[in-house]
């Protein structure tokens, strides 16, 4: 990146103000921001300098940098940072920014940088002799589909060719700006295809099925029926769930009873063909969900225990079956749960313990830190597989800070830990 300096000072002018509606704007734009934080306001005052003087004059560094309270180095690192801002004298008329991106540049930028050199001056960022015209190369301006382009102040010229930049610059020059309509300058629709639209140009073209009006249908003025237009299942993918059968729906197209419902509902209109072919997969998908249902509720009463039931959440290899004197050995191990008290005490005190884990505890009957405090190895060794921690109730010694909340609570804690609990 090249070093950006202000101009010399032969053409910086005496002094700067804001016009009376630019001193409102600014006073306003900087209340924008929370107190102690004004000094984000430096860009859109700067910007607004270079609107009112064509570009951003030491004088106008200096003002906004007093009314923002903020050091005046600072606002140049913003305004020699950012090639937005204009650090010497541009166009009064015109500050032509030809894009020079590979687009841009495969389509003929080249040729208009060489207009913009005979036609305003050789060099860029060099006004023509009037000092009415500038120019410059930048980069991307965002209309790559109408390349190449130029932008003059805040208005992009499109579709451009050698002539009709020349057409342009001379408008401008003559001080006819505002006769020149930005965007394309070719017949395009904005972005659209320059040969016209190719796509959604025929309705008929995406409406596969005629549409029927359903029985009892408001009708419109004159006797004709409003077309009913039903939901897009275009966000609906099919699935084995349940959840996204039709049968579920509401309205339903599908009447699945169970055993002992009772057939009150009233009889669903009449659907077309496609429909017909829809509810007739929904039936069959919903079947065979059921069936599925049923088949896993006999395959797999195993799933009964807790620690195999944490172990198909946790999306780990189901275990085989297991022998009656393995199963009874590790529940021998298992601790003692209560009923849960009055007032539980707040496991999560415990390092290590969330809400999640509190929740887990809870389920199998832990509920005080008496109960944690006096567990022993075996136990704390079922608890630790329980809840798959690979030994981390040891490791965060889940025992010692369990006793010391339930001799004295936090004070006890931080004596014994040097800290309070969580």
């Amino acid at each position: 990146m090249s070093v950006r300096r202000l101009a010399d000072e032969a053409v910086q002018p005496q002094g700067f103000a804001f016009t009376r509606a630019n001193e409102a704007w600014a006073k306003q734009t900087i209340k924008k921001y929370p107190k102690g934080r004004e000094h984000s306001a430096v860009i859109p005052l700067l910007m607004r300098a270079q609107e009112q003087d064509g570009w951003v004059t030491r004088a106008a560094v200096e003002h906004v940098a007093g009314m923002l309270d903020m050091p005046l180095i600072r606002v140049l690192e913003v305004a020699t940072f950012y090639t937005q801002f204009q650090l010497a004298p541009v166009g009064t008329r015109a500050h032509v920014q030809v894009c020079g991106t590979t687009p841009c540049m495969l389509r003929g930028a080249g040729e208009l940088i060489e207009t913009c050199k005979k036609k305003i001056h050789p060099e860029p960022l060099h006004t023509n002799e009037a000092g009415t015209l500038s120019w410059e190369e930048v980069e991307c301006q965002g209309a790559c589909v109408n390349a190449p382009m130029i932008m003059i102040f805040k208005d992009t010229y499109e579709d451009l060719t050698p002539e009709r930049l020349e057409e342009i610059i001379d408008a401008f020059e003559a001080g006819k700006g505002d006769t020149v309509k930005p965007g394309p300058q070719v017949d395009r629709f904005t972005s659209a295809p320059a040969s016209g639209f190719t796509s959604l140009t025929d309705e008929s073209a995406i409406i596969k099925f005629p549409q029927r009006a359903k029985p009892g249908a408001k009708r419109r003025a004159g006797g004709a029926e409003t077309a009913h237009v039903p939901p897009s299942r275009a966000g609906k993918p099919q699935t084995e769930a349940w959840e996204t059968s039709a049968a579920v729906e509401s309205p339903s197209p599908v009447k699945v009873r169970g055993k002992n419902e009772k057939a009150t509902s009233v009889e669903a209109p009449e659907p077309d063909a496609a429909q017909a072919n829809h509810v007739a997969e929904e039936v069959e998908l919903t079947s065979r969900t059921r069936r599925h249902s049923e088949q896993r509720k006999t395959e797999e009463p195993a799933l009964r225990s807790p620690a195999l039931r944490k172990a198909k959440a946790a999306g780990g290899t189901e275990p085989g079956p297991e022998s009656p004197r393995k199963r009874a050995a590790d529940e021998k191990n298992r601790p003692q749960g209560i009923r849960r008290p009055a007032k539980p005490d707040d496991l999560k005190m415990i390092s290590g313990v969330g809400p999640k884990i509190e929740g887990i505890l809870n389920d199998i009957g832990i509920y005080t830190y008496e109960q944690v405090a006096a567990w022993k190895k075996a136990e704390r060794a079922w608890v630790d597989g329980y809840l798959r921690f690979k030994g981390r109730i040891e490791r965060e010694d889940w025992v010692k800070q369990a006793k010391a909340l339930a001799k004295g609570g936090a004070a006890e804690y931080e004596r014994v830990f040097g800290k309070k609990p969580r």
